[in-house]
């Protein structure tokens, strides 16, 4: 007579099919993310060092941003508005007045300063050495450059100012001084130049600054008001 139980032999075949099976699904598994991993080194995403084509006109910079081509301020100026050249020079009220016969501030008054040199005021006491030393006449390149940073262009200078940043408000503020006693004519609208980040042109300390002279003597657009008096 046979017994009909259960042979420990059969449980110890299904054990060895089951561990089979396991470590199948696991070396599978592992061989994925091998896989995975080698193919991550091999086709990693980023930036090359040297882009593949130069777009003419841009400039790469960081993150893949390309900024927008360089309007030149005469080209501006042909449709500034004084009135919001106005709203602008209010930030500068603190240091400022661009009235006739007004009397000076923290900074010198700027009737009439567009085309008259740099350290323009005969009765403000509290220029800079460097502004007293600049050449030429506030023209419109001049206070343009003066305007995206005014450390950047006269060195040394007093007026605590990080300068505007956008071309337009630059453009509208020269349009409302030039207004203010000086009415030089409009200088006619140029092409677009290659891009190039603001506040970059050379320092003003040089004999000959590049492009004309360079601005010196007073600050039309401070978003804070100046800590130190003179300019």
């Amino acid at each position: 007579m046979h017994g009909n139980s259960n042979p420990k032999g059969v449980f110890t075949i299904m054990d060895s099919r089951s561990n089979v099976i396991a470590m199948m699904v696991l070396g599978a598994g592992i061989v994925a993310l091998g896989s995975t991993i080698v193919a991550g080194e091999i086709f990693h995403n980023e930036r090359p060092e040297k882009m593949g084509y130069i777009v003419e006109g841009v400039e790469a910079v960081a993150g893949g941003e390309v900024p927008a081509a360089v309007v030149p301020i005469a080209t501006l100026l042909a449709s500034a508005d004084v009135a919001k050249g106005a709203e602008v020079f209010k930030k500068c009220a603190s240091c400022h007045n661009a009235a006739q016969g007004g009397a000076n501030g923290i900074g010198p008054n700027l009737w009439g300063i567009m085309g008259a040199k740099h350290a323009h005021s005969p009765t403000f006491a509290n220029y800079s050495e460097g502004m007293k030393a600049m050449p030429g006449v506030w023209d419109f390149e001049a206070m343009n450059s003066w305007l995206i940073k005014p450390a950047a262009y006269v060195k040394g200078t007093k007026m605590n100012f990080a300068g505007l940043s956008k071309p337009e408000d630059r453009a509208n503020i020269i349009a409302y001084l030039n207004a203010q006693g000086s009415n030089l004519p409009l200088p006619a609208p140029t092409a677009v130049a290659a891009a190039a980040p603001e506040g970059t042109a050379p320092a003003a300390d040089s004999a000959t600054p590049p492009g004309g002279p360079q601005p010196g003597g007073s600050s039309t657009g401070t978003t804070t008001p100046a800590t130190k008096s003179g300019q």
